[in-house]
């Protein structure tokens, strides 16, 4: 077994290593790391040596702000909605402490260099279609965000491609959990909720009405 690389002491971006947390991550060391700005987070090794991971995460929301200022996309107090998704898309894959990560940088889905400048991202969406309550839609589910592989999307096509959508039997037909939620004219969100959070059976996920608030 080859010996672990002893990352303890030493500085990547503004992360200093303090501690082997004695936990692993696909067989990797999971160091604990003190940002400069004062905040503690977990890394493992390869994220670290490899530049992935550079700081708690303060460093993404520092270019957001900047890119705020430079491109003047702030208007009357309130940031504009590209922003937004650039930030969600860095934070689900490269932040590990995100809820979402798992689903993301956890499974291999990464950021493609360029896109880690706000401005260059935001260049892309306004000449690829990009417009007010369109959602950006990887092609291949299990690809990266780069330009080669994503397009804007309405939400309802952006849901039949989630690789959480699986296909649901029920009553003698096989259909998407989107296709079930428009043909029972049933909430996307809450049948998402009652299969893949309170693990209901489709029998009942699909039969049982939703109850409206009063």
């Amino acid at each position: 077994m080859a010996k672990k690389a002893d990352l303890a002491g030493q500085r990547f971006g503004r992360l200093l290593v303090l501690y082997d947390t004695g936990e692993r991550k696909d067989k990797r060391v999971v160091w604990r790391c003190k940002c400069d700005c004062g905040n503690e987070v977990d890394a493992v090794s390869h994220d670290l040596t490899s530049g992935d991971t550079r700081s708690c995460g303060c460093y993404q929301r520092e270019r957001v702000a900047e890119a705020h200022t430079t491109h003047g996309m702030v208007r009357h107090g309130k940031r504009h909605p590209v922003y937004g998704v650039w930030a969600a898309i860095l934070t689900r894959c490269e932040n590990p402490n995100a809820k979402c990560y798992k689903n993301y940088g956890g499974r291999g889905i990464a950021v493609c260099e360029e896109w880690h400048d706000p401005a260059v991202f935001i260049d892309w969406a306004l000449a690829h279609g990009w417009k007010k309550g369109l959602s950006i839609d990887r092609i291949d589910n299990n690809g990266n965000y780069e330009p080669d592989n994503c397009r804007w999307v309405t939400s309802k096509e952006n849901n039949r491609n989630r690789r959480s959508n699986h296909l649901i039997s029920f009553d003698g037909k096989v259909q998407t959990m989107a296709e079930w939620a428009d043909e029972l004219n049933i909430s996307y969100h809450a049948l998402k909720h009652r299969i893949n959070e309170l693990d209901w059976p489709a029998e009942r996920a699909l039969a049982e009405p939703v109850k409206k608030r009063t």
